[in-house]
């Protein structure tokens, strides 16, 4: 008589966010990613390793002697050493230089620990100009900027720019005649105001503009005006998903949202194929490991370019990339298009997918 029904809704335990995000990648990446998901899955609850991003613009000269000291080293250097050997040992034998060569931003400078080190580096601070001397990202993040390969004078547009991390690294080039950063976030977009106003100086913040659009509307705003364009798309972010309870896509109440994040990273990619000039080069990025949020919606894209815009998009290979920066980065080798960075305790970054395409 004195039994209570249990009110479920009150009583059940709440299934943490992190743990729904953990069971969906076990179930689905165990398939794509075979033997090598249990390394993948370990770095993705580890922590993560970051890279020091140089600001060119805070007259920091000592800071890469210090970094050096500390034994970090510039992973995009060291490529360059690798390009100009490899030039030299072609030459030797006679031969055409490699398309290896294809060239990376010299420019760009960004310091990482060696594989196994987890050294931490100090929070940035500001250098004689009063600008922060170095900015603390996952250096996989670069490796999309990298692929851009801005050329001097080049209109840039970063599609989803906050908060600002690429964004920054794009500006290191020194070659944005003018750089559009866009994000249809207004409190992500504050934070990427903040970055700049922190990293650069007034007379190339007059070169940005920062602007809240929906990107997918961006072709009706700009079309066909760009000579690069970065499409660094929302996206699971499996490594948040999978460590933080906040902000989590994988809560109950965000199912519908994270079912539809394929159409919507293929809508923006459609804006940024849009917004670019004939000839134009467009990367496309994520930090999953999902193939139906990276290959599956680049293969979509060129299907609805060509039927119906009558856009043909050409795959451009980055495997050069794989051999140039497997000193710092876990690679997986099979990726049916563009590369893609796996988490490895040896090497936390990541999970980072890019894609490079050129509009014929």
């Amino acid at each position: 008589r004195h039994r209570h029904k249990e009110k479920w809704a009150t009583t059940a335990p709440r299934i943490p966010s992190t743990r729904l995000a953990l069971h969906h990648f076990d179930t689905s990446y165990s398939l794509h990613l075979g033997a090598l998901w249990p390394s993948v899955r370990a770095g993705l609850l580890c922590e993560q390793k970051y890279g020091a991003l140089l600001n060119n613009f805070a007259a920091a000269d000592h800071v890469p002697q210090e970094l050096e000291l500390l034994n970090a080293t510039d992973f995009i250097s060291e490529a360059h050493q690798k390009v100009q050997q490899w030039q030299q040992e072609m030459m030797a034998q006679a031969e055409m230089s490699p398309p290896l060569c294809a060239s990376i931003s010299s420019k760009i400078k960004c310091y990482t620990f060696p594989r196994g080190d987890i050294t931490r580096f100090r929070p940035a601070r500001p250098a004689s100009l009063g600008l922060l001397d170095y900015y603390l990202m996952d250096a996989a993040s670069l490796l999309p900027v990298l692929a851009l390969n801005v050329q001097p004078g080049d209109f840039v547009l970063d599609l989803c720019a906050a908060p600002g991390g690429k964004t920054l690294a794009l500006l290191q080039t020194g070659f944005c005649g003018h750089l559009a950063a866009n994000d249809v976030s207004i409190s992500r977009t504050k934070r990427l105001y903040e970055i700049l106003h922190s990293y650069v100086p007034k007379e190339v913040r007059d070169t940005v503009s920062v602007t809240s659009y929906d990107g997918r509307d961006w072709d009706q705003v700009k079309g066909g005006t760009f000579h690069k364009v970065l499409v660094d798309v929302p996206c699971t972010t499996d490594r948040h998903s999978a460590m933080e309870e906040h902000n989590n896509i994988f809560h109950k109440r965000r199912t519908k949202e994270r079912q539809m994040l394929p159409m919507l990273q293929l809508e923006l990619l459609m804006a940024g194929i849009l917004a670019a000039k004939p000839g134009a080069e467009l990367v496309y990025s994520t930090c999953s490991l999902s193939p139906l949020q990276n290959e599956c919606v680049v293969e979509r894209a060129l299907d609805i370019a060509e039927a119906q815009f009558n856009i043909r998009i050409h795959v451009e290979d980055l495997s050069h990339f794989r051999t140039l920066f497997q000193d710092t980065f876990s690679f997986f080798s099979d990726c049916r298009l563009g590369e893609l960075v796996l988490p490895h305790l040896t090497a936390n970054f990541g999970p980072m997918y890019f894609c490079k395409l050129c509009r014929v």
